[in-house]
Formats: structure tokens, sequence, C-alpha cells
């Protein structure tokens, strides 16, 4: 690999609110923001929006998909932008740097207008 280097794409899908439920149970994270539609109007929101560290998850995910996961040395996000439900979400990534043993990387989940929604910055072994 190369610097530049992009691995094929880990396509989400559409973001439903049947899924920010599930990940509310499964994290914990039960802010009504996320699950509960007239309360994140109330609030401003226009509607509830999707965990940031569930669109996190998804860059790890991906992540795995690259790489074997014994690989990963280091792994840091940024979150630059609400998800909304019915947004398609995408993880690209790319190789922005290497020494003799790792390769510096970097992802990004974004959705179909290609808005950022998390950035992140990881670095790996190489095999």
């Amino acid at each position: 690999m190369n610097v530049g280097y992009e691995w094929r794409p880990v396509e989400k899908g559409k973001i439903n609110h049947t899924q920010l439920v599930r990940y509310a149970a499964a994290s914990g994270d039960f802010n009504p923001i996320h699950t509960v539609v007239p309360f994140a109007e109330k609030v401003g929101l226009g509607g509830v929006i999707a965990h940031g560290m569930m669109i996190m998850g998804f860059i790890g995910q991906a992540i795995g998909v690259w790489f074997h996961p014994d690989q990963l040395l280091r792994f840091s996000v940024r979150f630059q932008a609400m998800t909304l439900p019915g947004e398609s979400i995408t993880i690209k990534g790319t190789v922005i740097g290497e020494t003799d043993n790792t390769w510096k990387c970097q992802a990004f989940a974004v959705n179909e207008e290609g808005e950022t929604k998390v950035s992140a910055l990881f670095e790996v072994k190489k095999a």
C-alpha cells in the first residue's frame, strides 16, 4: 500500500429510527434527542439525530474490514455534523503516511451529499 491508497468504501445504508432505538438499548444512551421525536423537535433539532458514537462505530467496523483488529494501534475521531434518519452513510478511508512498520490513515463517515459526519485518524501495523 502506498500513500494515497483508498480502500473500497463500506456502505452502511440509510439510518432509521428503529436502528437508533436499538443502538440506545445496546449502548445505554437513552438521551431522548436520539429516540423521542417530539422531544427532539421541542429542543429545536427538528427531529431525532443519530448517536455520534454509532457513526464512530461504523468507522471502527470499516477499519475491521480493511485490517485485522490486531493491527490497529491508534484510533481517534472528530464529530463534525449531526446525522439524521434517512441519510445514507458511507465510510471511506485512505493511507496518508507510513513508516517502516505502520500506515497512518484517515477515514470519513459521509452522507450521500458528501457531508462529513465523523472523521478519524488511525494507525495500523503493517502485516
